[in-house]
């Protein structure tokens, strides 16, 4: 099956612009601190994205329907707003990789982090679980947190990271957090409660970076 090809808009790294390959946006948005970037089917719309904003490209909400019956919707019932909701990106599994959490109700970024040279999906939402047990903390907050990652949830139980990503030089900035988010949740105490968000009854989580 042939791979489709995509279009790379950067609108913040090394160099902004269109880029035809991953490799050539990879190298624009490397080790550049707020990178913003988004992939797209065709040259005319990643041209087009180019001319405008990355918000109205990236973490837009799309109109959501669920498919679960009326009676399920209510046994979920709606989300609790006074949350936190975290998630993670990676282009390439392993590939660049960031993470952010963003207040659930007014989806107000809190905190973002990357992008990194290379992590996982995985790793990128255990380090935005961690960085949110981290943040409530420091504010003192009886929040929640809503993650879609069970992998990320039950690392952060056993405060542990269990990927198979070997360690190398592309990495290391990411295991550096790691390492650093393991010892938090070995040396901290906190009763906040992480909530796996039901994607099936409420649509993507809030902090989704909309680049699927």
């Amino acid at each position: 099956m042939t791979k489709k090809k995509k279009y790379y808009t950067v609108w913040k790294g090394h160099q902004h612009g269109v880029f035809q390959s991953w490799i050539d946006c990879k190298a624009q948005i490397h080790d550049f601190q707020g990178a913003q970037y988004k992939s797209f089917p065709t040259l005319n719309e990643a041209k087009q994205a180019l001319q405008g904003n990355y918000k109205d490209y990236v973490g837009k909400t799309k109109k959501f329907t669920s498919n679960l019956s009326k009676e399920q919707l209510q046994k979920i019932g709606l989300p609790n707003y006074k949350s936190i909701s975290v998630d993670a990106a990676s282009s390439g599994n392993p590939g660049v990789m960031e993470y952010r959490g963003v207040d659930t109700k007014s989806k107000k970024e809190l905190f973002k982090q990357g992008p990194f040279e290379e992590g996982t999906n995985n790793i990128g939402e255990f380090l935005a679980i961690v960085h949110g047990l981290a943040y409530l903390k420091k504010h003192h907050s009886n929040d929640v947190i809503y993650t879609d990652s069970k992998t990320a949830m039950s690392w952060v139980r056993k405060k542990t990271c269990n990927s198979k990503l070997q360690r190398n030089r592309k990495n290391k900035s990411t295991y550096d957090l790691v390492d650093r988010a393991i010892h938090w949740l070995k040396t901290n105490d906190y009763s906040t409660p992480i909530v796996k968000w039901e994607t099936k009854a409420w649509g993507e989580i809030p902090a989704d970076f909309g680049r699927k």
